[in-house]
């Protein structure tokens, strides 16, 4: 069963209550105060951090070209640390999608 957040009125306190799909009211009293289901605090999430930074082979170039590609990333607006095996250095998703982007690909597999 999912887990929905309500805010109460007076003191803003987020709580979560378990309801069966579809039977969720907008509203309950508890306490002689009122919560308010709140769809922001529902959609609010977590940032993935876990595996940042990492070095991608498969958006890597040659050990010889390691140059090229961090010049080629700082020029377009996207300074990118790239190692010496020519692996650049994603900081977090953002920057990678950024990074992808200025060299003109696109990752089919990613989450946005």
């Amino acid at each position: 069963m999912p887990i929905y957040c309500y805010q109460e009125g007076e003191t803003g306190r987020i709580c979560e209550r378990v309801f069966r799909i579809g039977t969720a009211p907008k509203f309950f009293k508890e306490d002689r105060r009122l919560y308010t289901r709140c769809f922001q605090a529902e959609n609010a999430s977590v940032p993935a951090t876990a595996g940042w930074p990492f070095a991608c082979y498969a958006s890597g170039v040659n050990a010889s070209q390691a140059g090229e590609l961090r010049t080629l990333l700082a020029n377009k607006g996207v300074p990118t640390e790239v190692t010496s095996d020519g692996d650049p250095v994603y900081r977090d998703p953002a920057h990678r999608r950024k990074a992808l982007k200025a060299r003109g690909y696109v990752d089919k597999s990613s989450y946005r």
